[in-house]
């Protein structure tokens, strides 16, 4: 595949993109996943907000995210290229149940998810767990760190989640880039390990 060589930010992609890989970016409703996509996004990231309106009141549970005034309607979209011969493309998926048919459309030729989780709303993350695994994709898990929330380890959150022990945890900021690209890094070499 052959193109020009492109420059978004001081971040190049070469002429030679020999593979690309679509990922998933899921988790639960406010857990990170649209700030996450487009911290780490090399291209200004596709978005599908909308305002939270009254239509969600009882329907979208914002206790534990007062301040939140946006929700995705279909899907985060960016690319982040990994190396000369290794391109990821991120969907973000919505978090509410109720786009639950969306997600299966967009689990479709992914090789794998991210799944991000916050700590204090893990209850939430079963659901999402549930999908993943019902779409057979395999995943890591990033544990999204909010600010003032309680601290937990990965050990903590990897049997509070009950997930296998050969499922990589990694912390994760979803607002540096180092941070989210590092988490990415540790999905990318999850999926490989499984191909040997």
């Amino acid at each position: 595949m052959a193109s020009e060589l492109v420059s978004h930010d001081n971040l190049y992609v070469g002429a030679s993109v020999q593979t690309a890989v679509k990922i998933l970016v899921v988790g639960h409703f406010g857990v990170g996943k649209t700030t996450f996509v487009g911290n780490i996004s090399e291209i200004p990231p596709l978005r599908t907000e909308e305002l939270i309106t009254q239509a969600s009141v009882g329907v979208d549970d914002l206790s534990s995210t007062p301040e939140k005034t946006t929700t995705t309607v279909a899907m985060d979209f960016g690319r982040l290229t990994l190396s000369e011969s290794l391109v990821l493309y991120l969907f973000g998926t919505p978090g509410q149940e109720r786009f639950k048919q969306l997600w299966e459309d967009l689990s479709l030729g992914a090789l794998g998810a991210l799944v991000l989780v916050d700590p204090e709303r893990l209850d939430e993350s079963f659901p999402v767990l549930d999908l993943v695994e019902q779409y057979g994709l395999p995943y890591t898990v990033a544990v999204n760190r909010f600010e003032g929330a309680r601290s937990y380890s990965l050990e903590e959150i990897r049997e509070a989640l009950n997930l296998p022990d050969d499922t990589p945890v990694v912390p994760c900021d979803v607002r540096d880039q180092k941070s989210a690209a590092d988490a990415l890094i540790t999905l990318v070499g999850h999926l490989h390990s499984r191909l040997d």
